[in-house]
């Protein structure tokens, strides 16, 4: 594994001043430090994805949420979560506090490669932060933003930092059993996706589920074609930079990621195309992108662009039956078909086209069965870990709101803001309508309440639906019949 513990510091200093440590690539450190910044991006592309698909009233919440989990991640990073991922002493299962503060990491190597040290934990920072990102996708709408802060916080310390190491850390064991994960498909996509599903369910699902579901309609689709673009322009950064060199790897990586993701949406297209009988969503050919770099993740530097084609085509093929389904489970925005179904076929698919060990090259089943186990694993304890935070937690605060408060939504109840300005901006087209009625009722009261000679002057021959559009179509019925009524 690339990913092991730094050697003992080696400085060259001139007059006290530390310098570069000996052997680092300045090319490499470029791409690396650009490839941070890429994935960086990757979490406020997430928050514009999540939040164009959600009501209007909820975007904010939406929103905030992803951009919370940068700010938690990266403080709890610094202080343990990098040493608990990647500290050398602490065997396989999890790391040691070597590392805590970041001690130990200045003028030094990072282990196989010719990278500082802090670079590569500037590096690994940015994949836990989309990590913690991503699990809000199914339970928006309904979680408590300070419930779901406190979660991502435990999470990120109990979770994601021991499967980081099982993986990627030093004495791992499942990179000791010769696992492939080239980016995080198990890592960051499998234990997110599970975490997500069992959130959701032990928080029930939202008011009028079964509505939602069947009239489910994005607020804002423009919102989550950007978001999803910014995901795909970061993922160059997610894959490729995971080669943690500017080399054949890295270019090898890039291919394959862009190559799965444009099979993937295609897919998408041609298969809502033959189910629906219409031309496909803009929604969902995004959401087939994303499902494409999913399943790419754990093999973008394993396997051959015609492989990744494969990966992205078929694996989207097996992945789109999964989003129809419709479990007991309210998931919100399907953050599990996505990232649980999506990076487990993607683990699987890594067993079968990696040049090296794969089934369809002469590898045998050894690193099939292996992918499989490590997949497995990772989501059993995943499940068990994130079932034991939440019940903690909710001994001691509410997870969710209250129903009066889901219904009238979370901008402003939890943040006190509102996302749009305009009245019926970002609304529903089943909002517009309640609030229409709503007007339109509030109307007719007015003119009950007139006396019949102002009732007779206002109506003059027009039915209900006729004064009610022609009061209250531009929002000003009561301030017109207060102005008639002034007249007599």
């Amino acid at each position: 594994s690339i990913r092991r513990s730094p050697p003992l510091p080696r400085y060259s200093s001139t007059c006290g001043r530390a310098m570069a440590p000996e052997g680092m690539s300045p090319p490499d450190v470029a791409w690396v430090l650009t490839s941070s910044a890429l994935v960086l991006l990757m979490t406020p592309g997430l928050a514009f994805f999540y939040g164009g698909l959600v009501q209007g009233t909820n975007v904010l919440n939406t929103m905030m949420m992803s951009i919370m989990s940068m700010g938690m991640t990266a403080v709890l990073w610094l202080f343990v979560g990098f040493s608990l991922a990647f500290g050398s002493g602490g065997g396989a299962f999890i790391g040691d506090f070597s590392h805590v503060g970041l001690s130990g990491l200045e003028s030094v190597l990072w282990t196989e490669t010719k990278l500082p040290a802090m670079l590569f934990a500037i590096f690994q920072m940015t994949f836990a932060m989309i990590a913690s990102a991503i699990i809000s996708g199914a339970v928006v709408e309904r979680m408590r933003f300070s419930a779901y802060v406190c979660f991502t916080c435990l999470w990120s310390v109990l979770v994601y930092a021991p499967v980081c190491h099982w993986t990627w850390g030093p004495g791992g064991w499942i990179d000791e059993l010769g696992a492939k994960d080239f980016a995080g498909g198990i890592v960051v996509h499998e234990s997110t996706a599970v975490s997500a599903l069992v959130l959701a369910g032990l928080l029930g699902p939202r008011l009028d589920c079964g509505r939602r579901v069947q009239e489910k309609q994005p607020h804002n689709v423009p919102f989550a074609i950007l978001g999803a673009s910014l995901l795909w322009f970061g993922w160059s950064g997610f894959n490729g930079g995971s080669a943690l060199a500017a080399d054949d790897t890295a270019v090898l990586a890039l291919m394959n990621t862009y190559q799965s993701a444009a099979a993937s949406l295609v897919t998408w297209a041609l298969l809502e195309r033959l189910q629906h009988r219409h031309a496909s969503s803009a929604s969902g050919m995004v959401t087939g992108a994303i499902v494409g770099l999913v399943i790419i993740t754990p093999a973008a530097g394993f396997v051959t662009p015609l492989g990744a084609v494969a990966m992205g085509a078929v694996g989207t093929a097996l992945v789109y039956p999964t989003f129809q389904l419709r479990l007991r489970v309210d998931d919100t925005l399907d953050a599990f078909p996505c990232h649980g179904v999506g990076s487990f076929v993607g683990a699987c698919f890594t067993g079968l086209f990696a040049k090296e060990g794969g089934l369809l090259y002469g590898g045998g089943w050894k690193l099939l069965g292996v992918q499989v186990l490590a997949a497995v694993a990772v989501a059993i304890y995943t499940a068990v870990v994130t079932a034991a935070i939440f019940f903690v937690l909710s001994r001691f605060m509410a997870m969710r709101v209250t129903e009066d408060d889901e219904s009238a939504g979370l901008d402003c109840v939890c943040h006190g803001e509102k996302a749009y300005g305009e009245q019926g901006a970002g609304r529903s087209k089943s909002d517009l309508v309640s609030v229409e009625k709503s007007s339109g009722e509030e109307v007719m009261a007015d003119l009950e309440a007139q006396p019949f000679s102002v009732r007779s002057v206002l109506w003059q021959g027009k039915s209900e639906s006729q004064f009610v559009s022609s009061q209250a179509a531009t929002s000003q019925g009561k301030s017109s019949l207060r102005c008639h009524s002034s007249l007599f």
